[in-house]
Order: C-alpha cells, then sequence, then structure tokens
C-alpha cells in the first residue's frame, strides 16, 4: 500500500505531520510551540515533597511546574544506596562501572524483596521499600518524563530511563536485552535476538530492539547500539556539568522524531514545505538510514502543502464528535474528564433483512474507522466502546477478535476487556499527553466547557428568585442587575408585572441593564441605595 509522510512546517508557532496510506490520513502529529512539552527529557531534578501516604514525591526538575514520582517509578537502587548508607549520589551510581559487587548486591537485595511477597513494578525491578526511606528532600534524582502534564497535573516521572534510537532502546544500568513484545513473528524474534547476543552489549546495560528493527542487519542493529552508547557518553557528561536542576537530554523536536519512530522502507517519500526543515530531514536520513535519503522531497508550490494532499479537510472533521460510515451508519465520540466514550449507530443502513446482520455488518465496518480515530485523535485512558447489540456468540467474538487485530498497528499501549453480553468493549489506551481536541481548544467561556447554555427563559427564572431573594430575605435597598440582552428582554418584557409588584411589595429599586457582551449565564448584581419612591428602569 503507497504512504508517505507530509511535513508542514513552514509556520514556527505550528509544526503538522500526517502519515497517509493510499491517500488516506492513518495518522497525525502536532506540535504548538505555545505549548510546552517534556516528553521523553531526562532532568536533573531535586525532590522538594514526599507523600508517604500517597506513596510518591514531587522532584523540582528545572521547569514551571513540580514533577510527580511515583514509588513504583522509583529504582531499586535508591534503597539500595539508602539501605547501606552509602554517601554517593544516584549520579555517581550511573557513572560507575556494572561491578560484580554492585549486580550481587543488588539481585541480594531483590531476592529478599521477593521473599517479602511484593510484586514486581513491570520493569524488572521490585518496591517493596517505602518511598519515604528511599528518598528525602532534597536529594539529586535522575528522572525522564513519561507523560505530560494535563490539566493542572505536572508531568509523570521515572527513574527508570530510556533512550531510544532508530531500531534500538538504550536503559542504562537496565540490564536486560530483548525484542518489543510487538514483533510477533517467532523466526524474526529468534533472529533479533541472535544478533543483539553476537553483538554483545556492554554489561549493566538494557537494549531492546525496537518494531522499526524488523528485518535489519546486524551491521546496521550494532551502528545504532554504538550511536546510543555514545548519546550515554554525552548524557553522564551534562550530569557532571550542571549544578542544581536542569535539562540533561531533551527528545529530538517532532519532525525528526516522527521520522526517526515512524519511517519504514516502504514508504515513498517525506514531503516537506519548508527549506531548513527539509535540510534537516536530510541529515537525519544521510546520518542514520543513508539508503533513504534522496526519499525526502521538497515541496515549493503555491497551493498549501496539505491542501493539495487533501489533508486539511480531514483534519476538520477530526474534532467532529460525529463520524459518518460508507454504508450510512456511523460512530459517534465523546471525551469526558474521566473517559472516552465511543458509539456505534446504524443509521440509515438497513440493507439486510435480518437485524442481526445489520448490525454485525455495521459493527464490522466501524472497527477500522474507531482505531484510526484513537490514533488521529490521539485518545487515551479509560475508552468505552458500545457496538450495536448482537445476539449471536459468534458474531460478538468475531467482532472482538477483529477489533483486537485492528489495533495492533497502534504504537501507543493497550489493554482490552472481552466484549460484555451488551456489546461493550471496553479498553485502555496508553495516554502520554493530552489529545489532540485539548490540545486544539481551549474550555469555552460561554458555557463553562459544558457543552451547553441555559435557555434564556431558565436564566431569568433564575434571575428573578435571586432578585426576590435579595429584596426581601436580605431586605435589599435597591439593586442593580446587568445580564445578557436576551435575559434583559424576557424579564422586562414576560416578567415585568411580577418586578413591578416586587419593587412596591419591598418599597426598593430595581435596575435592570444589558451587557452587551455577556454570555446567557452571566449576571452581575449590585446594591442600590434606597430611593425616595421606586422606579423600574426602563
Amino acid at each position: 500500500m503507497p504512504s508517505k509522510m507530509v511535513i508542514n512546517a513552514l509556520d514556527p508557532e505550528e509544526s503538522r505531520i500526517a502519515i497517509l496510506e493510499d491517500g488516506r490520513l492513518e495518522d497525525y502529529y502536532i506540535d504548538l510551540a505555545s505549548r510546552d512539552s517534556y516528553l521523553g527529557n531526562i532532568y536533573k531534578g531535586r525532590v522538594v515533597n514526599i507523600e508517604p501516604s500517597i506513596g510518591a514525591a514531587f522532584v523540582d526538575f528545572g521547569e514551571d511546574r513540580n514533577g510527580f514520582l511515583h514509588n513504583s517509578d522509583l529504582m531499586t537502587a535508591y534503597a539500595d544506596l539508602s539501605r547501606n548508607g552509602r554517601s554517593r549520589t544516584i549520579v555517581d551510581w550511573y557513572q560507575e562501572e556494572s561491578s560484580h559487587e554492585d549486580r550481587r548486591t543488588r539481585r541480594a537485595f531483590e531476592r529478599e524483596a521477593r521473599q517479602s511477597g511484593n510484586n514486581d513494578n513491570g520493569n524488572g525491578q521490585v518496591r517493596t521499600v517505602p518511598i519515604q526511606e528511599s528518598l528525602r528532600r532534597g536529594q539529586e534524582v535522575l528522572v525522564q518524563i513519561t507523560k505530560d502534564g494535563i490539566g493542572h497535573k505536572g508531568p509523570t516521572l521515572s527513574t527508570y530511563i530510556s533512550i531510544p534510537g532508530r531500531y534500538l532502546v538504550l536503559m542504562p544500568r537496565g540490564g536486560k536485552c530483548g525484542v518489543s513484545r510487538k514483533i510477533s513473528d517467532d523466526k524474526e524474534r529468534a533472529r533479533l535476538k541472535r544478533i543483539l547476543d553476537e553483538i554483545e552489549p556492554p554489561e549493566g546495560f538494557g537494549f531492546i530492539i525496537r518494531t522499526a528493527g524488523m528485518g535489519r542487519t546486524k551491521q546496521e542493529l550494532e551502528k545504532d547500539l554504538k550511536y546510543l552508547l555514545r548519546l550515554w557518553e554525552v548524557v553522564v557528561g551534562r550530569m557532571n556539568a550542571i549544578r542544581g536542576t536542569g535539562p540533561i537530554y531533551q527528545e529530538s523536536d517532532l519532525v525528526i522524531k516522527t521520522i526517526r519512530d515512524l519511517f519504514r522502507p516502504e514508504m515513498d517519500e517525506i514531503v516537506v514545505d519548508d527549506p531548513e526543515v527539509f535540510r534537516k530531514c536530510t541529515e537525519f536520513l544521510k546520518a542514520v538510514m543513508p539508503r533513504f535519503e534522496n526519499r525526502v522531497r521538497l515541496y515549493d508550490e503555491r497551493t498549501p502543502i496539505f491542501h493539495d494532499f487533501g489533508i486539511e479537510s480531514e483534519i476538520e472533521k477530526i474534532t467532529l464528535n460525529k463520524i459518518p460510515l460508507g454504508n450510512g451508519g456511523s460512530i459517534v465520540i465523546d471525551q469526558t474528564e474521566a473517559l472516552v466514550a465511543i458509539d456505534v449507530n446504524s443509521g440509515r443502513f438497513k440493507d439486510e433483512e435480518d437485524l442481526e446482520e445489520t448490525a454485525y455488518k455495521t459493527n464490522l465496518e466501524a472497527i477500522p474507522e474507531i482505531v484510526r480515530q484513537l490514533r488521529i485523535r490521539d485518545l487515551g485512558g479509560v475508552i468505552i466502546i458500545d457496538f450495536i447489540d448482537m445476539l449471536q456468540e459468534r458474531h460478538r467474538r468475531d467482532i472482538e477478535k477483529t477489533f483486537r487485530h485492528a489495533v495492533r498497528k497502534d504504537r501507543a499501549r493497550i489493554r482490552i476487556a472481552k466484549m460484555s453480553p451488551f456489546g461493550i468493549i471496553e479498553m485502555t489506551r496508553q495516554r502520554v499527553r493530552p489529545g489532540l481536541f485539548r490540545r486544539l481548544y481551549a474550555p469555552c467561556t460561554q458555557c463553562d466547557a459544558r457543552g451547553h447554555v441555559r435557555v434564556v427563559d431558565g436564566q431569568g427564572l433564575s434571575v428573578l428568585r435571586e432578585i426576590r431573594y435579595r429584596l426581601e430575605a436580605r431586605r435589599s435597598r435597591g439593586i442593580r442587575i446587568v445580564a445578557n440582552p436576551d435575559v434583559v428582554s424576557y424579564l422586562l418584557n414576560s416578567k415585568r408585572r411580577e418586578l413591578i409588584e416586587l419593587e412596591e411589595r419591598s418599597r426598593a429599586r430595581i435596575e435592570i441593564l444589558a451587557g452587551q457582551d455577556f454570555p446567557v449565564e452571566e449576571v452581575e448584581y449590585s446594591e442600590l441605595p434606597r430611593p425616595r419612591r421606586a422606579a423600574l428602569a426602563r
């Protein structure tokens, strides 16, 4: 299937990258200059607070917000250092060769942890020591950003450092070497493991072969390994040079990172509309993949690049919550603070006389579009997919199997539960940054981010009740109201009699003014001095 990468980088405020397959938008990435992203960066940080109740520490890493470091993301080395009363810092530990004594000590410590019945944290290390016994305030830590801050939350940190290359991922002090789980072919996995053993990575370093390493030769993998080791030497040098907190290693910009992670030999070309970015792309490919240097093409037409490739119109549809399907059905996507809900509707699709077949075929057609929207919109967290109800068990199992197979090409970590009897699939998708919608749109100031505004008469009645309360319960001498023009019109026309009676009964003055820029739900109340005679403002 022909594919290409299209890069729009003419505007310095915003870089956009689209991956097309057979002319169809399959992946979309955007980087806004106004939105700082620290994802993948490595920092020397300092512990500013420890919260034993949640098993976490807050770390100043030199930026405007402190990061969140959970106990499960804290290497056992910190507990080991504290346990043995050593004076060396974690930076010293990173610089040392992985001696036999260090390895023996860590193995003994982890064996003792396992015997106490604690769980592995998934990184090959065991967290058993409470965080307050592993860290102290003011202590230096080497951390990496694993998730950008969302809303008021700071970034999520980890002490398990990993640096990606083209084909490999380097994990200093990781100690384990292996192959990505996403490479499922047993023969290819065995071949790659054999190559990794022949390369003989330095002791004390962990390496994982990425999916991009499939089909690569020993020479290509070895070259990438040596590049990562040189890069790590630079990182160690910066650790010594920096006094206090600050960045040690910064992830590549969006363009280089996307080429590194997503470019594959089957891709026809990389089309770039900015000469400087074109130069950077060419130099990067020349350094890491010289055979494909000529795949980069500079776009110099007058028509904007995304319009020319038909991408702009596709992007406009990304934020719509209803996406039509080819057979007349549709899927509806609603994103909330806690989860994402996706609903499949049959719509006008009624070709089958059997309702069961209609539901089954609509669900089948919806699956590739759902998976595509998850990638393009970068939706994460808990996701609930409500397929059209199917009575036959074989249909439910087939939909579930098809869906599991469809998400395999997604680079994010995904977990899927079995389909329920009601046709619902629950899943989680790795969330490392806010979804595309949250990056492109700010909360609505008119509706307070609810998506709807109050009806005018309902808001008018609410204002009338507040007037009654202020004049009769609080015995105000007079009140001025500034509100939306439509709300004011409703009060002065539909509720004029009630207002006049209220003035006379309370012997107070009511003044109602229109605020031209006021949304429906915004109202200002202020006190007026008691007049000699009440008079309703006209």
